[in-house]
Order: C-alpha cells, then structure tokens, then sequence
C-alpha cells in the first residue's frame, strides 16, 4: 500500500485512490501520462493520414489515367488502385515484425518516408514519354506499401492503454481511420478548383493541377508528421489496470515494473471481428472506388465534373460520418457495440439495394463520331463492332457518357441521381457505426497484446 505522504507528483491520476481499490494501485506521474497521451494523439494523427493517403486521389485516378495513358483500360484501373492494398499487405508484416525488436518510432519513420517519395514520384507520371501507366501504378503500389505502418500504430494504442481507456482509445483509432477514408476525397474536392491545366513549374517539370496537387499535400502532410514523431513520440506500454509494464522496446527504465500478462485469444472471436472488419472496408472502399467511372458513365459528366461533384458529396458524407461517430459513442452505452454493428449492416444492405438500377432510362451512350443515328437491323454482336471500329476524336475533355466498349451500357438501366444520393448517405451511415463497432469488439478480445498478436488485421484490411 502506498504512504500516506506520498509525493504529490506520484499520486493517481486516474479514478478513485480509495485503500484496497484497484486504482490505489495505479502510481503514475503527471509527466508520464502527458507524454502518454501526447504520443497516443500523434499516432490518431498518424492513422488519419495513412488513410488519407489511400483516399485523397481515389477520385481523380481514373481521369488523371485516361489523360496521361491513352492505352490504360477500366481492368487496369483496377490494379493501379489494388496496387495500393497489395503494397500494405507486403509491408505489414514487415513492420510489425520490425517494432516488435526495435522501438517502434523506427518503421514508422522510414513507412512514412516511402509514402512521401511515393507521392512525389505519383506527382510525375506525366513526364515519360510513354508507360505513364506503370509508373502511376509503381507509385500507389509504394504508397501503400508505407500504409503498412497501420497495424503498429494499433498495436502502440492497445499497448499504451489501460483496459479503461482502451476502449475509447480504438474506437477514436478507428474513427480517425473512418474519417480519412471520407475526408481525403475533402481535400481533392478543394483542388478541383485549380483545373487539369493548373500551372507548371518548368524548372524542375512539375505540373500543379487538381491531380498533382493532392498528392503535393499528402507528402507534406507526411514530413510533418515525421517531424512530429521525431520529436514527441515516446514508447510506452502499461497493463489493464494502467500500471508501466516491461517492454523490449521501451526507452526508459522503470522502478516498478510488471511483467505483461500472458492469457489465451478467443480464436473464433478474432476470426469473427476479421471478417467483420473486412466486410465493413470491403464496402466502403469498393463504393469510394467506383463512384467517380459510375458517375462519369452515368451522368455524361466531364473529368472535371467528377472531381469536384463526386468529392462534395463525400464532404457531405464526412461531415455526417462525425455525427456518427459522436452518436455511437453514446448509444453503444445504452445498447452495446453489437447490436450497432448489426444496424449498420442492415443500413448498408439497404443502401445498395437502393442503389440497384432500376426503370428503363438508360445512360448516354458514348457514339463519337457516329452520324447516322439510326441503328440498322443488324445483331448485338455487329453493332458492338461497327461502333468498337469507327474512328475516335482526339479532344482534350475526351468523350462524355458510357463508353461503347461496355457492353452492359446498352441494357443496363440508368441509376438516377435521386436514387444514388440516398443510397450514398445511407452507406455513410452505415459504414463508420460498423467500422468502429467493429474495430472496438476486436480490441476488446485481444487486449493488450504485442504486434504479432495484431498483424493479421492490417494485412486482412489490404486485402479489402
């Protein structure tokens, strides 16, 4: 038990100091928790950014792709942003295996260079004369490859917390993950104003225009998070009562230490969160996938159009993704995290049911340079090849509407833009109560456990 006169320094600084009460004892000094806490919130800072990163072009790829690539396709659109995933999934491991000899301030650092040099080569793809596609694809790959870093932010968290405040703690981890997802496409919206023009800098041929500049901003954004790093994240690890525990990579000495405990996982459970989790980023990042050629193919809208249409509706779904956030911190008091979970779900479901085309309106086709417009009696197949060989302009805006290549233009109805707008916000209902419900029950059967206990859960977030 502690001493009556126990300095005022080391007295408990979380909840009651009652004699024989779990917290009488808890001994931690104002400066350790200040530094704790300031290190758990440079690393909220840290997840928001790597997802920031995944999203903050999402929008602009496939127009920015069309322009600099004529030869690139909707298929390989498909790998430059699986590139991204695939990236993360080789790195995670990689890192993780890393912070758990070293101190973890190590890859993160060097995670978040790779990312900087990343968008910086992503910011030239423009330049070579030809095979832009591949070096477009090279950098999102590497991009992700720095997003690696995820699992041992959480892993950081969950060890940095007690049982008490770790539950808060992953869900504003999770949150600050949801939020970037939503609020990058923000920040692309914003440069939309620039043009595809924008200006050039000829001294050292870097063109900013409302595809480069995102990306600009995302490698500052990652130096001053290196920066901030650098300079005030310490590592810490403490039990679920909040007492200092020992840990390899721990900086400082310790006068009172405990051993980490040790204790069996809930297998099935951690198999359930998983594909939960997956589930919950599978739905997300497919939507913030195909929103921009859905609306482009749809709407007859220009490159231009997309960018900035598409990214205010995703402002919109940020902004009602953070009354989420504050609304299921409150409710999950009153109902629990599962039964929020299963709502979202359904609320999901519902959404892209919504979003299913319906009627008999079907979207503009693109015919180019056809004049006749009549369609003579001929078969699917020769009209498919009659329009595939007539010749194609060479315009700056390029065609609006469904390609004719997509066969599915001409029998698939029209999703009409009331119809996509509910179906947008009901997914932004549902996906940030399911993703950090989710992440919430994960945490909570895992508890406080090192890297290798958590590095199933970024490599399965790539593969979403």
């Amino acid at each position: 038990m502690a001493s009556p006169g126990i300095d005022t320094e080391q007295e408990p600084l979380l909840g009651d100091r009652t004699p024989g009460s779990r917290e009488w004892d808890i001994i931690e000094t104002e400066e350790h928790y200040k530094s704790r806490w300031i290190s758990i919130r440079i690393l909220y800072l840290t997840m928001f950014f790597s997802s920031v990163g995944f999203s903050i072009v999402i929008m602009s790829i496939w127009p920015y792709l069309q322009k600099i690539d004529q030869t690139a396709d909707a298929s390989f659109l498909g790998w430059v942003i699986a590139s991204f995933s695939l990236g993360q999934m080789v790195a995670s491991p990689v890192f993780g295996l890393w912070s758990n000899y070293r101190p973890r301030k190590e890859p993160l650092i060097v995670s978040i260079f790779i990312s900087v040099m990343a968008n910086c080569l992503y910011a030239y793809v423009h330049v070579p004369a030809s095979h832009n596609k591949y070096y477009m694809l090279v950098a999102r790959g590497l991009v992700g490859f720095g997003a690696g870093n995820v699992a041992v932010v959480r892993s950081y968290i969950a060890g940095a917390t007690s049982l008490q405040e770790r539950i808060s703690s992953m869900a504003n981890t999770s949150a600050c993950q949801a939020l970037g997802f939503i609020l990058g496409p923000v920040f692309q919206t914003c440069f939309a104003l620039i043009g595809e023009k924008g200006v050039t800098w000829d001294a050292i041929k870097l063109q900013i225009n409302m595809y480069t500049a995102p990306v600009l901003l995302g490698a500052f954004l990652g130096v001053l998070n290196i920066i901030l790093i650098l300079t005030l994240l310490r590592e810490h690890r403490v039990d679920d009562s909040g007492r200092q525990c020992k840990n390899v990579n721990f900086e400082e000495a310790s006068t009172d230490e405990v051993q980490f405990p040790q204790g069996n996982i809930d297998q099935v459970a951690v198999l359930a969160t998983n594909v939960l989790f997956f589930v919950v980023l599978f739905i997300f990042a497919l939507f913030e996938t195909i929103v921009t050629p859905l609306t482009m193919d749809m709407y007859a809208w220009t490159r231009e159009q997309a960018v900035l249409y598409d990214g205010i509706i995703l402002a919109a779904l940020g902004v009602e993704a953070i009354l989420i956030f504050m609304g299921v911190k409150l409710l999950s008091k009153k109902i629990g995290e599962r039964a929020i979970l299963l709502g979202g779900l359904i609320v999901v479901w519902v959404g892209f049911f919504i979003l299913l085309p319906w009627g008999n309106q079907f979207p503009k086709i693109q015919w180019e340079e056809l004049h006749n417009n009549s369609i003579p009696n001929t078969t699917f197949g020769e009209i498919i090849i009659t329009l595939w060989k007539s010749p194609r302009e060479d315009r700056n805006e390029g065609p609006t509407g469904c390609p004719i290549e997509q066969a599915w233009c001409f029998y698939t109805p029209m999703i009409h833009l009331a119809q996509f707008l509910i179906a947008a916000m009901l997914i932004g209902v549902g996906y940030p109560s399911c993703n950090v419900t989710s992440y919430t029950l994960y945490s909570k059967v895992l508890g406080p456990k090192p890297q290798k206990e958590r590095g199933t859960e970024d490599p399965k977030q790539a593969w979403c």
